[in-house]
C-alpha cells in the first residue's frame, strides 16, 4: 500500500519542479536580453567594423581614380589626378578660405533645417490628427515632396532677391514637406492600443500627443528628419549654384559654380568632395546616433 501511494506524489512533485525550472529559465532569458542591451561594443570592434570599411572604400576609389588618370581614358583637364585636387585643397587651406567656405554652407543648411523642423513638426501633427486638414493638405505635401527643390530657386529669387532669405525659403520649401510626411507616417504606425490606453489614463489632447503619440511615432519621425536634412542640403546647394552672388558670400555651391565657369576641374572635384563629406559627417554625427538611440530604447538594437 505504501508503494502505491508514493508514486503519484513523486510525479506531482516532479511536474511542479519542472514548471519552476521553466519559469526560472524564462526569467533568466528576459534578464539576459536586458543585460545584452546595456553592453557597449568595444572601441576596437567599432573601429574594425564601422571605421575601417569606409576608409578601405575611399582608398579603393582613389586607386581606381588614379588608375584611370594613368590610363589616360580622357583629357587631363576633364579628369584631374587626385594629387591635383589635393593641391587645390592645400591652396585654399593656406589662403584661409577652406573652412570659411564650408562653414558658410553648413551654417545656412543647419539654420534652414531648424526652421523647417519648427514648421514641419506642428504641421505634421496637425495633418496626422485632424481628418479635414489631412484631406486638404496631405496630397499637397506629398506633391511638394516629389517636386525638385531646384524648381523653387527662380521664383524665390524673383520674390526675395539675391538675399540669404531667398536660400532659407528654398530650404523650407524643400524640407518642410519631408519632415511633415515623416511625422505623419510615424503617427499612422502608432498601435491603436497605445491611444486607447492613453485615453484610459487621462492622456488626451495635447497631453496625449506629447506623452503617447510623439514617443510612439519617433522611428518614423526620425526617418523624416533624416530625409528633411537631405532635402535641406540639396536645396541649399541648388540655390547656391543658381543664385550665386558676391553679396551672398562664397559657399560650396558657389565654389562648384565658379569651378565650372573657370573650367577648373580640380576646383569642381574639390567642391563635390566637400559637399559629400559634409553630408556624410552630419549623418554620422547627428542622425545616426539619434536613430540608434530610438531603436535601442525600443529594444530593436542589441549592440551600439
Amino acid at each position: 500500500m505504501a508503494s502505491t501511494d508514493t508514486g503519484p506524489k513523486v510525479a506531482k512533485a516532479g511536474d511542479e519542479a519542472a514548471k519552476t525550472d521553466d519559469i526560472a529559465g524564462l526569467e533568466a532569458g528576459l534578464d539576459a536580453l536586458d543585460a545584452v542591451q546595456t553592453t557597449r561594443t568595444p572601441v576596437r570592434e567599432v573601429l574594425v567594423k564601422k571605421v575601417l570599411p569606409p576608409l578601405i572604400a575611399v582608398a579603393l576609389v582613389i586607386v581606381v581614380w588614379q588608375a584611370l588618370v594613368l590610363a589616360e581614358v580622357t583629357e587631363e583637364y576633364k579628369l584631374p589626378a587626385p594629387s591635383t585636387v589635393w593641391d587645390s585643397v592645400s591652396e585654399m587651406w593656406l589662403q584661409g578660405t577652406l573652412l570659411e567656405v564650408v562653414w558658410t554652407s553648413v551654417s545656412r543648411g543647419l539654420l534652414g533645417f531648424l526652421m523647417a523642423l519648427a514648421i514641419g513638426t506642428p504641421l505634421g501633427l496637425l495633418v496626422a490628427r485632424v481628418k479635414f486638414v489631412r484631406a486638404a493638405l496631405g496630397p499637397i505635401l506629398s506633391g511638394l515632396q516629389s517636386l525638385p527643390s531646384v524648381a523653387w530657386v527662380p521664383p524665390a529669387v524673383i520674390w526675395l532677391g539675391l538675399e540669404p532669405s531667398m536660400m532659407y525659403a528654398v530650404i523650407l520649401l524643400g524640407a518642410v514637406p519631408s519632415i511633415a510626411n515623416g511625422l505623419v507616417s510615424g503617427v499612422d504606425q502608432v498601435p491603436p492600443l497605445f491611444l486607447r490606453a492613453g485615453r484610459t489614463l487621462g492622456a488626451t489632447g495635447l497631453r496625449g500627443t506629447w506623452h503617447i503619440v510623439l514617443p510612439a511615432a519617433l522611428p518614423g519621425y526620425v526617418a523624416g528628419l533624416k530625409q528633411g536634412w537631405a532635402f535641406s542640403w540639396r536645396s541649399l546647394m541648388a540655390a547656391e549654384i543658381i543664385a550665386s552672388s558676391p553679396e551672398l558670400g562664397l559657399g560650396l555651391g558657389q565654389l562648384l559654380e565658379n569651378g565650372r565657369n573657370n573650367a577648373d576641374m580640380p576646383g569642381v572635384f574639390l567642391a563635390i568632395i566637400l559637399i559629400l563629406i559634409v553630408g556624410i559627417a552630419i549623418d554620422l554625427l547627428i542622425f545616426s546616433p539619434l536613430e540608434r538611440w530610438v531603436l535601442r530604447s525600443r529594444g530593436l538594437l542589441v549592440k551600439n
